[in-house]
C-alpha cells in the first residue's frame, strides 16, 4: 500500500457534513492559552527547582527538555486521532490526564519524579495542536489565515504570560510547587467548559486503524513540499526560541544581575507588545504569502538574539531582544501553518502533527543544547547556538526562494489527503 494514502480516507468517500457548531475563536484561543502554558510556566522556576531539590542547574534544565520531548511525543501519538475520533471525548480525556500529571508534579519528592511527571503532562497537553486545525476547518475559506492568527495569538499569550504568573506565584508563596497547583486548577476549569463547545467530529468517522494513521505521516511529508519547508523552518525557529528561554532564568539569576524567578517571569508581561503584534501575521500572510512572512520572522528572531547578545547585562536590551524573538517566532509559525492547512481538510490534524512534531523536536534540541552551552560556556555561547539555528533556517528560505513551493491543485486527491502539486513546464 502506498504510504502516502495509507492514513487517508478513500477518494470515493463522501465529504464530511458541515458541522453545525460555529467557530468560537475567543474560547479556542483561551483554551489554547491555558493548555500551552503548561509547557512554559516551569521555565522561570528552574533555578528555584534546582535549589529546592538540591540539584545542579544543568540537571534542572532536563525538565525543560522533558517538556519539549513529551509535547513532541503527544503530537505524534495523539493529535492524528483528531481527524477520525470524537473530538469531545478526546479533549476530555487529554485534559483530565494533564490535570492529574500536574498534581503529581506539584507533589514530586525529587527531580526524577518531577521530570517524569513533566514528560507525562506535556505528552497529554497537546490540545492547542488539535484546536488550531479545528478552528481553521470551522472558519471556512477566506477566514483561515485570520482565525489561525487569532488562535495563535492565544497560544503566544499563554506561553509568555505563563512565565509571569508562575514567577509571581512562586515569589508570593515561596514555593515553586504552588505554580503547578495553579496550573492544575486552570486546566481543570478548561475541562469543565471546552469539550461540549466543540463539534462531535472534525471529519467523517475514520476507516483507518490507529497504526495506519501513524504509518501515513511519512507519506504526507514526502507528498507535500510545502509541509517539508514549513517543518524545517518551524524546527529552526523554535530551537532558537527554546535556547533563549531555557537559559534566561539562569542568566538573570547569575551575577551581576542577580534576579529571582519573578524577574524571569516578568519577561512574559514585557513581551506582550510582541505577542499582540504577532496577531497581524495572519492578515499579512493572506496578503503577501507565507514565504515573505516566514522570512521576516527569521530576520526578526535573529535580530532579537543579536540584541540580547550585545547587551547581556542590560535589562532593556534583554527585553528588546525577547520582544523581537517572540514576534519573529510567532509570525513565522502563523505563516507556516497557513501554508500547510492549504493542503486540505481531510488531513488537517495530520499535517499539523508533522509540522508541530518537527517544531517541538527542534525545541527539545534547543532546550538541551542551550542548557549545556550555558552551563559550560555561558550566555554568549548559548545565544551563538541559537543564532546557528536561525542561520540554518535562513538557508532553507534561500533555497525555497530559488525553487518556489508549487501551488496545489484542488482536485479529487484533496479528499484523499494527497494534493498533487502543479508542476511548471520544464520542471520535473
Amino acid at each position: 500500500m502506498d504510504p502516502r494514502t495509507a492514513a487517508a480516507p478513500a477518494p470515493t468517500a463522501p465529504p464530511a457534513p458541515a458541522s453545525p457548531v460555529r467557530v468560537n475563536v475567543p474560547l479556542l484561543a483561551v483554551a489554547g492559552a491555558v493548555t500551552v502554558a503548561n509547557l512554559y510556566f516551569p521555565q522561570p522556576l528552574l533555578a528555584a527547582v534546582a535549589r529546592g531539590l538540591d540539584v545542579s542547574e544543568r540537571t534542572a534544565g532536563l525538565i525543560a527538555s522533558a517538556a519539549q520531548i513529551g509535547y513532541a511525543l503527544g503530537i505524534l501519538l495523539l493529535v492524528p486521532l483528531a481527524d477520525i475520533v470524537r473530538l469531545r471525548r478526546l479533549t476530555s480525556v487529554l485534559l483530565a490526564l494533564t490535570t492529574a500529571a500536574l498534581l503529581v508534579a506539584a507533589a514530586a519528592p525529587g527531580v526524577l519524579t518531577l521530570t517524569l511527571a513533566t514528560l507525562a503532562l506535556s505528552t497529554t497537553t497537546v490540545l492547542p495542536q488539535i484546536l488550531t486545525p479545528v478552528a481553521a476547518v470551522l472558519a471556512g475559506p477566506g477566514r483561515q489565515g485570520r482565525v489561525v492568527g487569532l488562535v495563535g495569538l492565544g497560544l503566544t499569550l499563554g506561553s509568555t504570560l505563563s512565565r509571569t504568573v508562575s514567577g509571581a506565584v512562586t515569589d508570593a508563596s515561596g514555593s515553586w510547587r504552588t505554580a503547578y497547583l495553579v496550573a492544575a486548577a486552570a486546566t481543570a476549569a478548561v475541562l469543565c467548559v471546552l469539550p461540549r463547545r466543540l463539534p462531535e467530529r472534525l471529519g467523517p468517522p475514520g476507516r483507518t486503524s490507529y497504526a495506519g494513521l501513524l504509518a501515513g505521516l511519512p507519506g504526507l511529508l514526502a507528498a507535500h513540499r510545502a509541509l517539508r519547508v514549513s517543518a524545517l523552518l518551524g524546527a529552526c525557529l523554535f530551537a532558537a526560541f527554546s535556547v533563549f528561554w531555557a537559559v534566561l532564568a539562569f542568566h538573570l539569576a547569575a551575577p551581576p544581575l542577580g534576579y529571582g524567578p519573578g524577574a524571569a517571569g516578568l519577561f512574559g508581561v514585557l513581551t506582550l507588545p510582541a505577542a499582540l503584534l504577532s496577531a497581524s501575521a495572519g492578515p499579512l500572510t493572506d496578503r503577501y504569502g507565507p514565504p515573505r512572512v516566514s522570512a521576516a520572522g527569521l530576520g526578526l528572531a535573529g535580530l532579537g538574539l543579536a540584541v540580547a547578545g550585545l547587551a547581556p547585562h542590560s535589562p532593556v536590551g534583554l527585553v528588546v531582544g525577547a520582544n523581537l524573538l517572540v514576534v519573529g517566532v510567532s509570525s513565522g509559525q502563523v505563516a507556516h501553518q497557513a501554508r500547510i492547512f492549504a493542503i486540505g481538510r481531510a488531513v488537517a490534524a495530520r499535517v499539523n502533527t508533522v509540522f508541530m512534531l518537527a517544531t517541538f523536536g527542534g525545541g527539545a534540541v534547543g532546550s538541551l543544547a542551550g542548557s549545556w552551552l550555558y552551563a559550560s560556556h555561558g550566555w554568549s555561547a548559548a545565544l551563538l547556538g541559537a543564532g546557528t539555528f536561525v542561520a540554518v533556517g535562513g538557508l532553507v528560505v534561500v533555497r525555497s526562494a530559488r525553487r518556489p513551493v508549487p501551488s496545489c491543485v484542488p482536485d479529487a486527491t484533496r479528499e484523499a489527503g494527497v494534493i498533487r502539486p502543479r508542476i511548471p513546464q520544464g520542471e520535473s
